[in-house]
């Protein structure tokens, strides 16, 4: 049968996460309840599992089916996802073709509405907190993340799954009362983003030093790290594959 690639995004607030769960709603379930009606049963494949409240703009799934009519497909499917999950777009493509296993690449953005009051606007896709952040010491600890290690003092873990990753960039800014992260990698491992913006908030309040993001990760114990910042404020943007360059936002230089 032919293989699908699609590519979606999801506003995850109103969801138990990305993976299919019993008598809850996920995105997984909405996504394949829908395509049922065009395939019959059908197995997804996701490039990255999102937990409960995170979103994505550029998430990749793919599945394999009888021929399909891609775009009717895609109006249809919008029509009955909308408005919380969009299809952006949909192809048909090589049959060893894996949405997860032939991802070479992942970047996430983690944003901080840094105010003392709320945005009702931006509450649902930001973490609002309310302490002046130091972006600039924040952007400094984090640079010792770039390259390969064993981030295991990040992440949560799952059996013997190894937790080394190649990180390709992670940058933070300020841009008014926002502060964002920037992170690429060829992998994450589960709560790995979230953990860093946790003790990168800690080092950015002067609560740690700028040193305490390499002790931590030369450390690989969780239980010195900062635990994990709010899902509302991850955002899957971006998955590449084969010779695919990972894209970086343009405020990111292919230097840094």
């Amino acid at each position: 049968m032919p293989t699908y690639r699609l590519t979606i995004a999801y506003d995850g607030s109103g969801f138990f996460g990305y993976a299919k769960q019993p008598q809850v709603r996920t995105v997984q379930g909405d996504l394949e309840a829908a395509l049922f009606l065009h395939t019959g049963t059908v197995d997804t494949v996701v490039a990255g599992r999102t937990d409960k409240g995170v979103h994505a703009t550029e998430q990749v799934i793919s599945f394999r089916a009888e021929e399909l009519d891609g775009q009717r497909v895609q109006r249809s499917l919008n029509s009955m996802l909308a408005p919380n999950i969009a299809i952006r777009r949909i192809a048909r493509v090589d049959g060893g073709f894996h949405a997860r296993f032939s991802a070479t690449g992942r970047a996430y953005v983690y944003r901080i509405h840094n105010a003392a009051v709320h945005d009702p606007f931006l509450t649902p896709v930001m973490w609002t907190y309310e302490p002046q952040l130091d972006a600039v010491a924040m952007d400094a600890a984090a640079q010792c993340l770039v390259g390969e290690h064993d981030f295991a003092a990040f992440c949560r873990k799952r059996g013997d799954a190894p937790m080394v990753r190649r990180v390709e960039w992670v940058r933070w800014r300020r841009s008014a009362d926002v502060v964002e992260m920037s992170i690429g990698a060829n992998a994450f491992c589960h709560q790995m983003v979230r953990s860093v913006v946790a003790l990168s908030v800690e080092i950015g309040t002067g609560r740690m030093e700028v040193a305490d993001m390499q002790r931590v990760l030369d450390s690989g114990d969780r239980a010195i790290a900062k635990g994990a910042a709010p899902p509302q404020g991850l955002t899957l943007v971006a998955v590449s594959y084969g010779d695919e360059s990972l894209p970086r936002p343009l405020w990111i230089p292919e230097t840094s």
